[in-house]
């Protein structure tokens, strides 16, 4: 470990204060460009001791757990609390912009679509018992250390609200010191607690079920995919549609970002008669879409399967919804497959969609909308179909996980 004084000239793709030595790039979580900082500097890792200039563009964090003086390393939850938001949402634009960039993709890239306190209506909570109780938050910075919160700015206030319905839910569950996770959905029913990483006797379902049966505003319990107990049948909205989410499956973080990219891409796709929806979920996308359009919807996970495939049956107004299980990273739809459509939308893991956007780049298939949870797989998919002859009209960034260096996008493209 070495001491140094340095002044911050930029920002990392995680959001780190940058600096470029002789010695190679130095990260410094928590510093902003132009402050004077000193630090303990580990290998290309340094920690703030003290700070003798000081940004313009550093805020007093919203969250209490955040860090002592708004330098971090407190709570690992949210990592930006201290920039401001106008340097805050060009450094999210940025990562787009940059990542396009490397792989020689100029684009247009709009404003960030901005998030809000209190939209997160899912959380990864941390949980562990002690001898005295069951801490219940994040993950301290760069830590396995449990954080335990009482409040969350991110949260919605539905999920603040019940933080010690959640903990008596996890202390019942929890019979030993090992650390799990508690998955925690807010839905129009009541909270949805997806439980991981315990292995639990009858005893303590047994115990979650009394719990959850004394408190109000619980959903749905359920362990490493499992259903405990379900007061309620946990439903979310996707466009007017109710849909009965399987236990721990994917759903968008906020509903405001899940509207946000549904609306751009029917605005893209407009008239066009038939869509594929490819790794469609339980239906966040395709239920809306065929409010217009007939849609075919491709997944592989089971139950998400069958959520969409009912979901669709039991809706009125929809046109004709066809629903396939199929792994598109192993078998993606093939170019001839894509004849009968007029657009695809496609909404992969942070893995991106390589193998279904080569046989894309090969197809005919007029309109393209794009959504990515990682700007650097989305770059290389989009170089794909850019060399397959498609032209790109629009790049849309999205915030939904605030304060954080994780930012979605929705990209649009047309045959040309």
């Amino acid at each position: 470990m070495s001491a140094l004084t340095v002044t911050i000239q930029g920002l990392g793709a995680a959001g780190d204060g940058l600096v470029h030595g002789a010695d190679g790039p130095l990260y410094v979580p928590f510093a902003l460009p132009g402050e004077t900082v000193s630090v303990a500097r580990v290998k290309d890792r340094g920690t703030i001791m003290s700070m003798s200039t000081i940004s313009p563009e550093r805020v007093t964090p919203r969250c209490r757990h955040f860090g002592p003086e708004g330098k971090g390393g407190t709570c690992g939850g949210c990592s930006l609390q201290h920039m401001s938001a106008p340097l805050y949402n060009d450094f999210k634009r940025n990562l787009v912009i940059s990542a396009l960039k490397s792989k020689g993709i100029d684009a247009d890239v709009a404003p960030l679509v901005t998030a809000s306190p209190g939209e997160r209506r899912r959380v990864v909570l941390a949980a562990r018992r002690t001898e005295k109780e069951l801490l219940l938050g994040f993950n301290q910075a760069e830590s396995h250390h449990i954080v335990p919160i009482e409040e969350c700015p991110i949260a919605s206030p539905g999920i603040v609200a019940r933080l010690e319905a959640i903990r008596q839910i996890g202390s019942a569950i929890s019979a030993s010191a090992d650390p799990f996770r508690m998955t925690v959905l807010e839905t129009l029913t009541g909270l949805d607690i997806a439980i991981d990483g315990v292995k639990a006797a009858d005893k303590q379902r047994r115990a979650v079920t009394e719990t959850v049966l004394a408190l109000r505003g619980i959903a749905r319990v359920s362990l490493n995919g499992e259903i405990i107990i379900e007061p309620q049948k946990p439903l979310l909205d996707f466009g007017g549609i109710k849909v009965v989410i399987p236990p721990g499956a994917f759903t968008q973080a906020t509903l405001a970002a899940e509207e946000a990219m549904a609306t751009l891409a029917s605005a893209h796709i407009g008239k066009a008669k038939r869509v594929a929806d490819l790794f469609a979920g339980s239906g966040s996308f395709s239920l809306r879409l065929a409010r217009s359009a007939q849609v075919h919807a491709v997944e592989f996970e089971d139950k998400a399967v069958k959520a969409l495939d009912h979901a669709a049956r039991h809706a009125q107004g929809l046109k004709p919804v066809s629903i396939e299980r199929r792994d598109l990273f192993r078998r993606p739809l093939m170019a001839q497959e894509m004849k009968t459509f007029d657009a695809v939308v496609f909404d992969p893991p942070r893995a991106g969609a390589e193998a279904q956007c080569h046989e894309l780049a090969k197809s005919a298939v007029k309109k393209i909308v794009a959504v990515s949870c990682n700007p650097l797989t989305l770059a290389r998919d989009l170089a794909i179909l850019i060399s397959g002859g498609y032209k790109l009209k629009s790049v849309t960034p999205i915030d939904q996980f605030l304060w954080s260096p994780h930012v979605e996008a929705v990209a649009t493209l047309v045959k040309r």
